[in-house]
């Protein structure tokens, strides 16, 4: 079996997250689009948000182009991609890399269901029948 090198995805706080939901539901965003839409939950003066933007990009969540003067975000990666990233981390440091470990810890503690089981056997069912 070859392993890929996959980066560890680098930690994101609670603002950042809150930025990056925005950026993946909305597409490519301005610095000030994203400060108005997220107002209402997290005040946040114009030089902040773009210190997380750019925090966000060293991290390598998202990346830039400019339009004019103004800086056009964009999400890296998609959600579940950056998602599958974390998960894989978490795999490797605590289960020994086992996923089925974690997934038979997830069913004991009751966080995935019979409904969710059933999906999930079901795609792997059809996975199966795909050519690789």
């Amino acid at each position: 079996m070859r392993r890929t090198y996959s980066p560890r995805p680098k930690n994101i706080g609670e603002v950042e997250q809150m930025v990056m939901d925005y950026v993946w539901s909305h597409g490519p965003v301005t610095a000030e689009a994203c400060r108005g839409a997220l107002a209402s939950r997290r005040p946040m003066k114009e030089s902040t948000i773009r210190t997380v933007l750019r925090r966000l990009e060293q991290k390598g969540y998202v990346t830039h182009e400019v339009d004019g003067r103004t800086f056009i975000y964009r999400a890296a990666e998609l959600r579940q991609n950056v998602a599958v990233r974390a998960v894989k981390n978490i795999i490797d440091r605590f289960c020994g890399g086992s996923a089925e470990e974690l997934v038979i810890g997830m069913v004991d503690n009751r966080v995935l269901d019979r409904k969710q089981l059933e999906r999930l056997a079901q795609k792997i069912s059809q996975r199966k029948g795909a050519k690789p």
